[in-house]
């Protein structure tokens, strides 16, 4: 059986075909991009080229690796460059203030998590307020112009989420190598579709998303103009877990599997469907027979972005599997991959789960002004009678948002987010929150 499993891991990773690394324009992003470029140069090299001519080279050589979406780093605003156009270094960052107000209920996290929503009512978590600039980030962009590669990129950031709350310690969120359609490195996993998810105030977003970051090789390819892509990736396994007594956690064996397709139309590709999938191996120790053990976990995914003329985006996505909650963001890190299961406690057993979130943005001023409200459900199913009485059984997470861009580096934010929690048990608890946020770009 597990032959057949790593078999079928690897027919996937293989008959997976090939998203262009040409990311899609976002309507949030309609200013002329117009960077400070220095030229490194030494004696009469810069007699040889001409700067009006190498300058646009090099905007057209970031503009076209931009990456738009969920959480996605904006083009640098100060670039050193050859004057051959063979190496250019963008450097950037975000300064991003959040404050918020939590009432009738305090979240127990410094994002908007339902997952950790208190189910017991006291003094101490009626209200809390916060601020927090620990999202702030500095990045990284540098774009080699090969000739046995082509264009390659090299990009890493980092943010100040690396320890406890308001800790300020760095962390490093993301750091690749991208060339002729291959990554190497930490990235988004493959799984997450960043054009499927809404803006928000909120760190985390919707609940139902899966916006994570893993190491991974990865492959992209696009066809048809770029209207239909394919990826496929191996990716680092992440396992949470219940073990019981009659099993142990040991290291993982096989990396997870993730493919996906999507197909893009509509000027500039501006909308898209993109169907997902993964297969994950888990392996644990079985205590009473002696031996290494495996459990399969699995999930697909719907998601897309459709965008209605200059006003109106709407974006969505669901995803059902069993053992997938690194895939799903009010799950990640809880143990419900795999449990013990309580019929016969010799044995385990993958959890099914499942969520979706939709999305609508008005665009009052396209590109400067719009609102956003959305909604977003998780579900973890009881199997064979596991989960208690107190065990998480749903969270819900709902927001209403508003974004100005004063200019085109600074941007200010309103949002309100209701969440509640229900346990197997039926009891059910809320928490609300009031945010506000101040970011500049540069």
């Amino acid at each position: 059986m597990r032959k057949m499993r790593l078999l079928a891991l690897a027919a996937l990773m293989v008959a997976a075909g090939t998203l262009s690394s040409r990311a899609q324009e976002t309507r949030h992003a309609h200013h002329e991009y117009s960077p400070t470029i220095y030229m490194i140069a030494s004696g009469d090299t810069m007699k040889e080229h001409d700067p009006k001519e190498h300058r646009e080279r090099v905007i057209d050589d970031f503009k076209e690796t931009k990456r738009c979406g969920f959480q996605q780093a904006p083009n640098p605003q100060f670039i050193f460059s050859t004057p051959n156009n063979r190496f250019s270094l963008g450097i950037g960052g975000i300064v991003n203030l959040r404050t918020s107000f939590d009432f009738n209920g305090a979240m127990g996290n410094i994002d908007f998590i339902p997952y950790d929503i208190p189910m017991t009512k006291s003094y101490n978590n009626r209200q809390r307020v916060m601020m927090d600039a620990s999202t702030s980030r500095l990045f990284m962009k540098a774009i080699v112009n090969s000739r046995m590669l082509g264009r390659v990129v090299v990009f890493t950031d980092m943010d100040f989420r690396g320890g406890e709350e308001f800790s300020y310690i760095p962390r490093l969120r993301s750091a690749y190598v991208a060339f002729k359609g291959f990554t190497f490195g930490r990235d988004v996993t493959t799984f997450c579709d960043l054009g499927a998810a809404p803006t928000t105030v909120d760190f985390q977003g919707p609940n139902a998303y899966n916006f994570a970051f893993n190491e991974m090789i990865r492959y992209e390819h696009s066809f048809l103009r770029r209207h239909l892509t394919v990826g496929i990736a191996a990716e680092m396994p992440v396992v949470n877990a219940t073990y019981g007594e009659h099993f142990s956690a040991i290291y993982q064996r096989v990396p997870d599997g993730i493919a996906y397709v999507q197909f893009a139309w509509g000027e500039n590709r501006a909308s898209h469907i993109r169907a997902s999938g993964v297969i994950r191996d888990m392996y644990l120790h079985d205590n009473v027979r002696g031996k290494n053990t495996t459990q399969l976990g699995w999930g697909v995914q719907l998601s897309g972005h459709i965008d209605i003329g200059r006003w109106v985006d709407i974006y969505m996505n669901g995803v059902y599997g069993r053992g997938i909650t690194p895939y799903i963001q009010d799950l990640t890190g809880a143990p419900y991959d795999f449990t013990f299961n309580p019929k016969n406690p010799e044995s385990v057993q993958t959890m099914p789960m499942w969520g979706w979130q939709a999305a609508a943005e008005i665009n009052l001023m396209p590109g400067r002004c719009w609102l956003t409200g959305g909604y977003s459900n998780v579900h973890l199913e009881k199997h064979n009678g596991y989960l208690t009485d107190n065990q998480y059984s749903r969270g819900e997470y709902i927001f209403g948002n508003a974004f100005c861009k004063v200019t085109k580096n600074f941007t200010l934010a309103v949002e309100y987010l209701h969440g509640s929690r229900k346990d197997v048990n039926g009891k059910k608890c809320a928490s609300n929150r009031v945010s506000l946020m101040a970011e500049y770009n540069f």
